[in-house]
Formats: structure tokens, sequence, C-alpha cells
């Protein structure tokens, strides 16, 4: 199925504008639908990253992408539980998982060693999130542009993210060199968790790419806890 996204879009001025538009980014995807009111731009089945796109509007005008817009269906409404939870179902489950299996390998150990536990959580979840994110490399690339500090100025960044997961989550299963993996998980969540913290502050309303382009997560609090939640483990292990 091919993934259609809505961005923002800036410097729409009249419906030749629109035109213009239009025909650049064509050959960018297998359908264009921009709109004046509101200044909007569909893209169905997205061949090349925002960055590309970008430059690709600046031969014909003054005309910049924004940020991802998100289905109104898909913004949490904090006094709807019900809301929240099939909001995030994908992300609830795959947490529970992570913790069942993790907790499943204490059991099955005999007893319960904080110090193996985090690690293999870590690895589970390093491991499953890079894969969602590995399923659809450029559409997660163009989304983590939206509002990671480093992936906005270097999009390559974009592309090698899911890669560092993976080899944190195989490090973690495999306990390879303990202190400089967790060093590592710490800078990356920590730095990784300042961009989504600055989109949640200006209430952007963009998707959250940590399960990667399959899943229409927003970008809110729960975010930042996932990212906080890796950081402060990896420092406990640090420290401990």
């Amino acid at each position: 199925m091919k993934t259609q996204t809505i961005y923002s879009i800036t410097g729409l001025t009249c419906n030749n504008c629109v035109a213009k538009v239009q025909a650049a980014l064509v050959p960018y995807a297998d359908e264009v639908e921009v709109t004046l009111k509101p200044p909007e731009i569909s893209i169905t089945g997205q061949k090349a990253g925002v960055e590309k796109l970008n430059k690709v509007l600046e031969t014909v005008g003054n005309y910049q992408i924004g940020a991802e817009i998100l289905p109104t269906s898909n913004v949490k409404n904090s006094e709807d539980s019900k809301s929240f939870l099939t909001t995030y179902k994908p992300l609830i489950f795959v947490f529970f998982y992570i913790l069942l299996v993790t907790l499943a390998i204490e059991m099955a150990s005999g007893n319960f060693v904080l110090h193996r536990f985090m690690p293999n959580f870590m690895a589970g979840f390093f491991l499953i999130f890079s894969f969602f994110k590995l399923l659809d490399l450029a559409g997660f690339a163009s989304s983590y542009a939206m509002y990671d500090l480093l992936a906005k100025r270097v999009s390559t960044y974009g592309y090698i993210y899911p890669f560092i997961e993976l080899g944190l989550g195989t490090a973690y299963l495999l306990t390879y060199r303990p202190m400089l993996v967790n060093a590592i998980t710490l800078i990356v969540m920590t730095f990784s968790s300042i961009g989504v913290i600055l989109a949640v502050t200006n209430k952007q309303k963009i998707r959250c790419a940590c399960l990667g382009t399959g899943f229409n997560l927003p970008m809110t609090t729960v975010t930042i806890i996932e990212d906080l939640l890796m950081a402060a483990m990896a420092a406990w292990m640090l420290i401990n």
C-alpha cells in the first residue's frame, strides 16, 4: 500500500503557485495534490526526501515544504482515555511485548537481576524499533528530519539512525562493551529527546517517527518519555 503524507507548505499566493508546485513535484511521487486554502501538499508514493523536494521547489519559486501534518483523528485528546489508547495502541503493544519477553527471561533464570533485565529490555527496544524504521528507510528519514536537530541539517543522519539503534540493540543482546554502549545510548537518546521536546513545546502537529512510517503516531510527551527512559536506564547502568 502506498503511503500518503500531508505537509504544510509556505509561499503559495495564488492558483498559479499551486500549479507550479504540483508540476515541479510530480516526477518525485506517484501523486501530488496541492491546496491553497489551507496551504498544504499531499504526496502519495513519495520518492524523495523533503530536503530534495525543497531544492526542486527553489528552482520554480520561493516555496518551502514544512512540517508533516497529522490527520485530525490521530491528534491526542488528553481528556479522552479511549482515544489515547487507540492512538498509541501500536506503541503500547510493542512496549508490553518487550516487557513480557524480558520478564520471561528473568523467570527462566530463577531470580530477577536488574542488571540483566535492563540490557535485555533495551536490546528488545532498539531491535524492534529499528526494524520498523528500516521497513521504510526513506520515509523514516524524511519524517525524522522534521524534528531531530541533526537530521534537519544532515539528511544522511536520518538514514544512519536506524542502524545505530540496530547496533545498540545487538550490542546489548551480546553484552558487548557495556560501559561504552551505555555511554553511546545516553548521548544518542538524550540528544534525540531535545528535538522531540522542542517540537512538543512548540506544539507542532507532526508525526512521531519512532515506529517508522507504518503508524501515524503523534508527537507528544509520550515520545519524550520514551527517549528519556532509554537515556535514564543507560545512565543508571553507567553509575551502578
